[in-house]
């Protein structure tokens, strides 16, 4: 057996003469998308599909295609990442909209505010839940990472 579901209730249907209502189709494992041009030798996909929800690396504030970390400081490193998982999800059929949680990590939990001014312009329909965590340190001395997830389904055949 190879540990991935099949939806039964159609087969149960055709042997008991009872409607079925389920999916015939047979459960996909996970897809990875591989990470942007540029940084493509990191160990990571930029992006996992499960099922209807995608979830997203950690981004920090690097310009796209470069591991330069956008300059000045935690505010526009912030814009840099979050236009960086705009782009990834967009890539993937998704929106900011589509956010349903966000796990932030901050080299100095002192620049929360400072983070929280540019986050709040990005969700003018809803905030997506979140926590945020001060770090001792991260990737390429960044001042801020994100990951997120999505819930973005795609049409099933």
């Amino acid at each position: 057996m190879t540990g991935k579901p099949i939806y039964l209730l159609p087969l149960f249907g055709l042997l008991f003469g009872c409607q079925a209502s389920a999916p015939t189709r047979v459960a996909q494992g996970p897809e990875f998308y591989s990470s942007q041009a540029g940084l493509s030798s990191l160990p990571l996909s930029e992006a996992v599909r499960a099922g209807d929800f995608l979830y997203l690396s950690g981004q920090l504030g690097t310009v796209p295609g470069s591991k330069d970390l956008a300059p000045g400081g935690v505010g526009p490193e912030s814009a840099q990442a979050l236009d960086n998982i705009q782009a990834i999800l967009a890539r993937h059929g998704a929106t900011m909209d589509d956010l349903v949680k966000c796990t932030v990590f901050l080299a100095d939990i002192k620049e929360w505010p400072a983070f929280n001014d540019v986050y709040r312009t990005r969700f003018p329909h809803h905030f997506p839940a979140r926590s945020a965590f001060a770090t001792n340190g991260l990737a390429l001395g960044g001042r801020v990472e994100i990951e997120c997830f999505a819930y973005a389904p795609t049409a099933h055949p």
